[in-house]
């Protein structure tokens, strides 16, 4: 249920934007997810569907794009993708540090829209 806030979010800004451009219909919503968030897609369109129920985003499909997770090596400075479901130690494939900070893979953003 922690979709529902976060889509609320994201439609806000869809919607935003679509007044904004003149838009009559919302087709697709595309959205950047960082991997390491635990939103699902299913919810999330679930969700996005009931909240746009009578808009002009009504029917618009969440073409959704998993970002990588990035961390960054508090020792060398390295930055790299790391593979959380292979590696659960995080180290620097640089150096081999575990000091290492998340640059990305938590966020989630509307990346375009697809409209008429």
């Amino acid at each position: 249920m922690h979709e529902l806030p976060v889509i609320n979010s994201i439609l806000k800004v869809v919607l935003k934007h679509a007044v904004d451009n003149n838009v009559n219909k919302v087709i697709a919503v595309h959205l950047q997810v960082g991997e390491l968030s635990d939103l699902e897609d299913k919810w999330m369109q679930q969700y996005f569907d009931h909240l746009a129920k009578g808009g002009i985003a009504e029917g618009a499909r969440l073409k959704i794009e998993r970002t990588p997770v990035v961390m960054k090596c508090s020792d060398c400075g390295d930055a790299y993708i790391a593979d959380i479901k292979q590696d659960k130690a995080l180290v620097c494939p640089e150096c081999g540090s575990k000091k290492n900070s998340l640059i990305s893979g938590r966020e989630y953003f509307v990346k375009n829209l697809e409209a008429i």
